[in-house]
């Protein structure tokens, strides 16, 4: 297939740096993961990871959420939402019922257990946020949400 691509087709190497250089997307995705990675890490020893606990964090509310409010808050689809949540639910931290408002909807709460894993959870986040925050400088952790808020 390679050998199909005319001259006139081939885009210079100078292109493909000066998108490595300034890609947004490229830039933003490599922090992404690089965070998520810390975070991971950081939560392995109580068989977490990030998402997970952002997740768990998403149902820790006075009444049990929708998964439209919780694919919204996370910004997922509900296909990956459903898939999160079976993992959690065989692990016995969540559960899904029937949403009585809707019976073609589910509700999404902690359970007890998951409630406790939660709150083994939540200092390690604070620990690893404290350090991230530290290394962006004073100012830097709120001028960085600040930008990234403003990407719709």
């Amino acid at each position: 297939m390679l050998s199909n691509i005319a001259e006139s087709d081939v885009i210079p190497f100078s292109a493909t740096l000066h998108v490595r250089d300034t890609c947004l997307c490229l830039h933003v995705q490599r922090a992404a993961r690089a965070l998520a990675r810390r975070f991971d890490n950081a939560m392995k020893p109580i068989g977490l990871n990030n998402g997970q606990f952002s997740l768990m964090m998403s149902l820790n509310r006075p009444q049990p959420a929708t998964m439209a409010q919780v694919s919204t808050l996370l910004a997922m689809d509900r296909t990956t939402l459903t898939a999160a949540l079976k993992v959690l639910e065989r692990r016995g931290l969540v559960e899904t019922g029937i949403d009585p408002k809707d019976r073609r909807g589910k509700l999404l709460r902690l359970t007890k257990d998951g409630m406790a894993m939660l709150s083994v959870a939540l200092p390690i986040w604070v620990r690893m946020h404290a350090e991230i925050d530290a290394e962006l400088g004073e100012g830097g952790p709120a001028a960085l949400r600040g930008m990234l808020g403003g990407i719709r």
